[in-house]
Formats: structure tokens, sequence, C-alpha cells
């Protein structure tokens, strides 16, 4: 496997999360403002598509977060965030799934590919995973909905507390931005 392509400033996760809190919709964010969108118009605000045109595969949702906060406290100014909170959720989440799908068929096409796996917490939602389908002309593969998670270290660092609290020991070793051909079994304990 080869890195193609990286999350250089905010995520997209961290960018469907804070999007949910400006507009005030729940926690995890992903799902809530997902849910919102639905009832919104995708084409009322023109949101930007992050790092579209460079001719890397890399991602950045840090201009988009900030678009979206700056609609939202004019619509606040004006009064109006109630009545727009739909269409401020469509529009973005709009613009965050055709980045994630351009540049993942860009990567693809650029490398010969006729797969893509979507996962992460990203990957259950419900526009990412009708509209890569529609526009990919290869296969492409989701987990079930219970595995799209990013949470899977806070979730050891929770087991292994409750391991400390019985009186077993629990290694956590953090690798943050783990190269993907260095992923493999952990080593057993001694």
């Amino acid at each position: 496997s080869r890195l193609l392509g990286t999350t250089l400033g905010g995520a997209v996760g961290e960018a469907f999360d804070k999007t949910a809190k400006l507009l005030e919709v729940g926690y995890p964010g992903g799902p809530a403002l997902a849910a919102l969108a639905e009832d919104g118009d995708d084409t009322a605000y023109d949101f930007p598509r992050p790092m579209l045109n460079k001719p890397n595969f890399d991602f950045s949702f840090s201009g988009l977060k900030t678009a979206v906060m700056l609609e939202v406290r004019k619509a606040e100014a004006a009064g109006i965030l109630d009545e727009v909170r739909a269409d401020l959720a469509a529009s973005f989440q709009r613009a965050a799934v055709d980045t994630l799908i351009a540049k993942s068929i860009k990567a693809a096409r650029s490398e010969g590919l006729d797969r893509i796996i979507v996962a992460g917490g990203v990957g259950a939602n419900k526009l990412l995973r009708k509209e890569i389908a529609e526009r990919f002309e290869g296969e492409v593969y989701y987990p079930r909905l219970a595995f799209c998670t990013d949470n899977g270290a806070m979730i050891a660092v929770a087991g292994a507390m409750r391991l400390a609290e019985a009186g077993e020991v629990a290694e956590i070793r953090a690798t943050p931005r783990c190269a993907l051909d260095s992923l493999g079994v952990p080593e057993q304990a001694a």
C-alpha cells in the first residue's frame, strides 16, 4: 500500500462536528448534521470545495469550516439562523462530499485502480455512499455502519482504564499519523 493523499489541515470528521456545533444540532456531529441537511437546499450556499484544483490528493477542510462559520455569523446577525440552518447544513455537506468524492476518484484514476474503500466516521454518510457509487466507474466498498467510526483509540483507552481499575496492566502506545505500510499485528506482550 502507498499513501496518495492525507489531511493537511482540518479533517472532514472534525469539519462535520464543528459545523454541527455551530448549527447547534448536537454531537456526534456527522449524523445530526446529515439529518438536518435532508430538509435543506444544498445549493443555497456556494461553499468552497477545498483543494479541489490542487494537483495532489491531499485534503484540508479548514477553509470550509471558516466559510460556514462566517455564514452562520451573518445569519445570526440577521436573525435568520433558524430559517437557514438546514440550508447551511445541506450546503456544507454537499461541499464536503463533493470534495471527498472528487479527490478519491482522481487518486484512484491516477493509479489505475478500479476499487475504492470508504472508511472512517464520515463513511456512514448516506450522500457520500450514494454519490461515490454513482460517480466512480469501478467498485466501491463500505464497512457496515456499525464499523464506520474513527473512535477506536478512545475505546481502547477506555478499555485500558477499566483493566487498570481491575488491577490489570495495559500498555497504550499512540502512533499519530502511522504509515499505512507499517500497520500489522501488534507484538504479544511477554
